[in-house]
Parts: C-alpha cells; structure tokens; sequence
C-alpha cells in the first residue's frame, strides 16, 4: 500500500506573533505606561520569580519573589526618605501582594514591629518597640494586642497577662519593679477593677515606698475578692 504523508498542521500566523510577544524569563527593565518599572523574571506576561519592581506614583520599590504577577515569598519594601535615598519600610514574608509570614515593619525611626503577620496584619506571636521605650511582646491579632502578653515599660515596669482590642483585659498582674509591688487582678479597658498588692522585692527596690504594705483586716478577704473577681471577667464573656 502506498503510504499516504499527512500534511503538517500549520498554526495560524496571531498565535506565533502572540507567543513571541510573551514575556517570559529574564528580561531586562520593562516600563508600564503608568510609568512604573519592573526588572526581573517573568512567566506567561506576569512576574514570576525574583524581580525588583519600582512604583511612579510613590516612590517605593520592592524587590524580593514574585508568583503569577503578585508578591509571593521573601521581599523587602523601601520607600523614599525626606532627607534623600531609600528608607526600608518592612522586609519578611508576602503572600498575594500582602505582608505574611514572619517580618519586621518599620513605622517610623522608633517605632517597629517584629512577628507574624496574616492577609497585611499584625497577628501570631509578635514584639513591638514604640516611641516611649515601651516593648510589648506577646500574641497579636487583627493587627492589634488580643492574648497573652508582656508590656515592659522604660522605668522596667511591666503588666503580664491578658488583652483584648489592644487594651489589658482579664487577669493579669502589674509588676512595680521601682516600688518593690506587685499588683495581681482583672483588668476591664486598661483599668484594673479589683485584685489584691503586695510587697515584692521591696528591699531591693531603687525607689521603695517609705512604708510596707499592712495586713488586710477584711474579714474573709478571699471570698470577697474571687466574687468580684468572677463578676468581671463574666461581664468579658
């Protein structure tokens, strides 16, 4: 039998421009018409892989992975400083365009914080450093102090306990390093509402008050603090 060649399919003309068009690879800068600049990797017209990209609009720049045309894995972001140059804003883990995993976010020369972060916000274990040489290190959520942790003050004052909606809320105690005290209680809204103080470490306290604490004379004292005790922290439920 005579062997019959099958004609070889040819592809239409649009679809070899259209793939030559693709970027993919390595490419040098490429300019948006909003003026923005991206050097790096790409894969089917998108950014994919390591990249540094540079934003008209503000300045800021990033460079870091890429995954399908969005920032996904390590990166840093720097944005201009008022006095010329760069300044790094936050540098860790990105998922979808949004700050995820474990980074560090500077919010201004004093301010920064240290942790989790979850879809561009604040939450898992996390330190924050603010402005008056106060550190809180504990859990986060929602961008905001909510769980268990410590707040240490300059003068090495701290509370140690509870917190919802970035306020001491619950059980906790505050320790006056200072005075040689320790107060142990609930906490509604930053203010304490019941709970008991004692002496601690008075003698070796730099700034002890003049006096020791007295005995408490209130009959049954106990009972009547863990009724006021439950009260409270029923009212947070």
């Amino acid at each position: 039998m005579p062997h019959l060649k099958q004609p070889k399919k040819v592809q239409p003309l649009w679809k070899e421009w259209d793939y030559k068009a693709q970027k993919k690879g390595l490419h040098r800068t490429v300019y948006s018409v909003n003026g923005d600049e991206y050097t790096g990797e790409w894969l089917d017209n998108k950014k994919h892989g390591k990249g540094t990209n540079k934003w008209k609009r503000s300045g800021a720049i990033y460079d870091g992975d890429w995954k399908y045309g969005k920032r996904n894995g390590f990166g840093t972001l720097s944005v201009p400083a008022e006095s010329g140059g760069f300044k790094k804003q936050y540098s860790g883990g990105w998922k979808n365009d949004k700050r995820h995993g474990y980074g560090t976010h500077f919010y201004n020369e004093l301010e920064y914080y240290e942790g989790e972060f979850y879809a561009d916000k604040r939450s898992g274990w996390g330190r924050m450093y603010y402005a008056d040489d106060s550190i809180y290190e504990g859990e986060w959520y929602d961008d905001q102090r909510n769980g268990q942790g410590m707040l240490r003050l300059a003068n090495e004052n701290r509370y140690e306990g509870s917190w919802k909606d970035d306020k001491k809320n619950g059980p906790g105690k505050f320790f006056y390093l200072d005075k040689g005290q320790m107060f142990e209680g609930v906490w509604v809204e930053d203010i304490p509402k019941c709970g008991t103080m004692i002496d601690f470490g008075r003698e070796g306290a730099p700034d002890p008050t003049v006096y020791p604490i007295p005995s408490c004379k209130l009959h049954d004292s106990e009972t009547v603090l863990q009724q006021a005790e439950d009260m409270f922290l029923q009212e947070q439920e």
